[in-house]
């Protein structure tokens, strides 16, 4: 079977032969390439590799470790119903000083049992935000180095195997997950199983003044019903800055069903700039799921960053 670039390649081949043809099938895979792809007869082999490897979205989240900023954090917890049965709301300034970093959080806002006596987390969601955007006490001897870094499941067990899933499904959609029962082999967007239930396009457009590239991925609309048990992404589209190949936004939502593990989430994520360092400016989440041991968390939260200083 021909790799994912392979199968481009071709397209990208067939498409300058077929002129204005914008959508070609090749080894029962779909991939459309606006007349704009076409005729620029771009580098497409690196840039789809680059596409695939992307680590510059990881990156921006962990250049949040050597910055200061100020953050918006706006929570709440969902009953099945929609209505709000906890909350968080907090605006935060995360300080730096001799290589260690703190959180002082200037306003709080809570409603529920959203937060535990001593001030922790009752929802795993929060836990995760946390992560992501606050630290607890002084934390120290960070860096924003990708290289060696990957997020695995490698020697974790119970939670902190979850909270890593959790990660890897946040930081690389599209890529396998091992140890999420029926799930993990189906969120690979790149083997010749997903060829096969997805269509891909990739585009060239203007994105809040940047020319980007533009990368999505949908299942296809011809899929029986046993072809859609296979789907665990219901889209992906990212864009990627055209002259550094940096990530400047990406929107995805994922769902699975299988009884003792289920999801539904959506996220859209926006990038800026501090410097030299691309950093999340805005994050925008709703999700509900259930994860083995936990009970069902269902969430919404806008995480709006700001004023930053490198």
């Amino acid at each position: 079977m021909r790799s994912f670039t392979a199968i481009l390649l071709c397209t990208v081949v067939s498409g300058q032969l077929l002129a204005q043809d914008t959508t070609v099938v090749f080894e029962n895979t779909t991939l459309a390439l606006p007349p704009v792809i076409v005729r620029n007869n771009m580098d497409y082999k690196s840039l789809l590799e680059r596409i695939k490897n992307d680590t510059t979205f990881y990156k921006a989240f962990r250049n949040l470790r050597i910055v200061e900023f100020s953050a918006l954090n706006d929570i709440t917890m969902l009953d099945k119903k929609g209505a709000s049965i906890a909350s968080y709301y907090s605006r935060t300034r995360q300080h730096r000083d001799n290589g260690c970093r703190t959180t002082e959080v200037q306003e709080l806002k809570t409603t529920g049992d959203f937060l535990t006596p001593d001030s922790g987390f009752n929802y795993l969601t929060g836990e995760m935000y946390a992560s992501l955007f606050l630290t607890r006490g002084r934390v120290c001897g960070e860096n924003n180095i990708v290289q060696g870094t990957a997020i695995s499941t490698d020697g974790k067990k119970g939670m902190a195997k979850h909270k890593e899933q959790l990660k890897m499904l946040f930081f690389n959609p599209g890529k396998k997950i091992p140890g999420i029962p029926f799930v993990g082999n189906k969120l690979d967007l790149y083997d010749d199983r997903a060829h096969k239930l997805y269509n891909y396009r990739l585009d060239y457009t203007e994105y809040k003044g940047h020319y980007a590239y533009v990368f999505s991925v949908k299942p296809k609309d011809d899929l029986g019903t046993f072809k859609k048990d296979d789907i665990v992404v219901d889209n992906m589209t990212t864009w990627f800055d055209a002259t550094t190949m940096e990530v400047l936004a990406r929107n995805y939502s994922l769902s699975y069903k299988a009884g003792v593990y289920d999801f539904d989430v959506s996220m859209e994520v926006e990038m800026t700039r501090i410097g030299d360092l691309l950093v999340p400016a805005v994050l925008r989440y709703s999700g509900n799921w259930n994860v083995i041991l936990k009970k069902r968390e269902r969430a919404r939260f806008t995480a709006t960053l700001f004023d930053f200083k490198n």
